[in-house]
């Protein structure tokens, strides 16, 4: 069922979705502490955005240790939790650290990213898996322009190269495709994910 799970894991949402926080709920499970190839990753990214469905529902995360942890054990310890505000009327749950879950009154950095309210991003890493293949960004504007049309215009393809042998689709710019294969952005891939 876990694995079953997992392929479906990440398909996109379109972002704008409208809805109102619900407030914070936590969620019992061991997420895991975060590993030495997160942490060569986050020294190099300082901005995660991932996000992917499940069962109906959208989670947004806004930090590596997080996404990790919920690929591991699919849970999430912190969330915020918006019913029926998704594009298709889907539940948002926020995978939310526990220093946001202190405070209702401060939406989220996934939130704010889902929200489109990011708009001085800075270095960033961001994935989803659709139909079982993994989709790659290295700038925000490239993560936002598939958001907003579900597509990528220029890609860079590895077939097979996924941690379980998914293809990976590495998304390119006018600036960028033309400098062939995304070396550092495959780096960040493989050390995120402890593949070779």
């Amino acid at each position: 069922m876990l694995e079953n799970k997992r392929s479906l894991f990440y398909a996109l949402a379109s972002v704008l979705a409208l809805g109102l926080m619900s407030g914070c709920a936590t969620q019992s499970g061991t997420a895991g502490s975060p590993s030495q190839s997160v942490q060569s990753v986050a020294a190099e990214k300082t901005n995660y955005f991932l996000v992917f469905h499940e069962n109906g529902r959208i989670y947004p995360i806004a930090d590596a240790k997080n996404y990790l942890a919920f690929l591991d054990v699919d849970e999430l310890i912190y969330t915020r939790t918006r019913v029926g505000a998704g594009p298709e009327g889907e539940t948002i749950v926020f995978g939310i650290q526990k220093k946001e879950a202190d405070d209702l009154n401060k939406p989220s950095l996934a939130e704010q990213f889902f929200d489109g309210k990011m708009t001085d991003v800075g270095p960033f890493y961001g994935e989803v898996v659709r139909d079982g293949r993994f989709y790659v960004f290295g700038e925000w504007k490239d993560f936002k322009d598939y958001l907003d049309h579900k597509e990528v215009t220029f890609t860079f393809t590895e077939i097979g190269t996924g941690p379980k042998g998914e293809t990976v689709i590495y998304a390119l710019n006018k600036k960028t495709k033309d400098e062939g294969r995304p070396v550092a952005l495959i780096e960040s891939f493989k050390q995120l994910h402890k593949t070779k």
